[in-house]
């Protein structure tokens, strides 16, 4: 997982989440965990797009852009080095 600040490189997010899974279950897991988490804080205002079967599911949050990506469609759309210009705040292993 990384966590990108695009507040100086970017005008519609502030920030991006970029993550991968290696099964679309996984893809699913992550997307159905985070949404769980945004409706126990309260948060209900956000957008998603793209399925796990497609490799990649977005969510709009707003100032957070969250990617959940397949491995391979993120090695293939490489977002971290399209917005290398953005600092990385965490970077998970």
């Amino acid at each position: 997982m990384v966590l990108l600040d695009t507040r100086k490189v970017c005008s519609f997010a502030d920030y991006f989440v970029i993550c991968s899974g290696d099964s679309d279950r996984q893809l699913e897991a992550i997307h159905r965990a985070i949404v769980e988490g945004l409706k126990a804080e309260g948060n209900v205002h956000y957008h998603s797009e793209g399925t796990a079967a497609s490799g990649w599911v977005l969510l709009d949050l707003g100032n957070i852009v969250v990617h959940i990506f397949s491995t391979a469609e993120r090695d293939f759309y490489q977002l971290e080095s399209l917005w290398s210009a953005a600092p990385v705040i965490v970077k998970m292993i």
